[in-house]
């Protein structure tokens, strides 16, 4: 039997449209459709007719390069899984104990484009606050997480992003430079904390730290962020271990199976 009489008689297309669907949320690289047909083994004809569909539904997208890219739906999706509800509890339990070991607002952030979205946080007591609630979109050149973000892309890539960005002055100390830009990446790159030293909103500084799947992957970025008035930057970096613990507890409570929930 030839390969591709082989990949017609192999599972139905349900499958096939969950495998294409798993292969292109786990690649590192955007695959190609003979990638996938490749590696999945479907025949060229067939995974065109399953990637059509599948675009035409919003859960993926073919770029400028030809290349397979998750879709607004797939992305919707995977939100939806890693903010299910049956964790919701014990998210905000350990963002709760961070924010008061830290004693300041926390939150978790995942990019969205040319954005980071603020999916959960935990205020802090103080009378002072910062208006970012849930939901919120904050720009990714001049955010801790936001930054933090380009800086684990991969830096061909994240030229060719840089100089698209329209790097906005938010506050005189907003990095609107491409190539002072990528210096700070670089030396967040090598940290793996991301930094926001009054880029953003003038009177804010905020850090960041990555949340890692077990294949060591950010998925999404935890921050805390404070008004220069109670904290300076120094003294937020002094929250890093802190904040590195509650990502890892963060990090096992998305990945653990149903009825294995702990907290460190």
């Amino acid at each position: 039997m030839s390969k591709e009489d082989n990949g017609r008689t192999k599972g139905s297309s349900i499958a096939r449209v969950l495998e294409i669907i798993e292969a292109v949320s786990e690649a590192q690289r955007p695959p190609s459709p003979a990638d996938l047909a490749f590696l999945l083994d479907i025949p060229k004809p067939s995974i065109h007719r399953l990637l059509q569909q599948l675009q035409a539904e919003g859960y993926v997208q073919v770029n400028m390069r030809g290349l397979v890219v998750p879709g607004e739906r797939m992305v919707t999706i995977a939100r939806g899984v890693l903010y299910t509800s049956r964790h919701k509890a014990l998210r905000q339990a350990i963002l709760r104990r961070l924010s008061a070991e830290v004693d300041e607002t926390c939150g978790i952030s995942i990019p969205d484009g040319l954005d980071m979205v603020y999916y959960d946080r935990v205020q802090s007591h103080w009378p002072l606050q910062i208006h970012l609630p849930s939901g919120t979109h904050s720009p990714v050149w001049c955010t801790a997480s936001g930054k933090l973000y380009l800086s684990s892309i991969p830096r061909p890539r994240r030229t060719r992003i840089i100089e698209s960005l329209p790097l906005q002055r938010m506050t005189h100390r907003t990095l609107t430079d491409p190539g002072a830009l990528e210096l700070a990446l670089q030396e967040i790159a090598s940290t793996e904390l991301g930094i926001d030293d009054e880029e953003f909103i003038p009177g804010m500084v905020a850090v960041s730290v990555p949340i890692k799947d077990a294949q060591g992957r950010s998925f999404a970025y935890l921050y805390v962020h404070a008004p220069t008035l109670r904290k300076s930057i120094d003294e937020l970096r002094a929250c890093e271990p802190a904040m590195r613990r509650a990502a890892q507890d963060l990090a096992v409570l998305i990945e653990a199976p149903e009825g294995e929930e702990e907290i460190a």
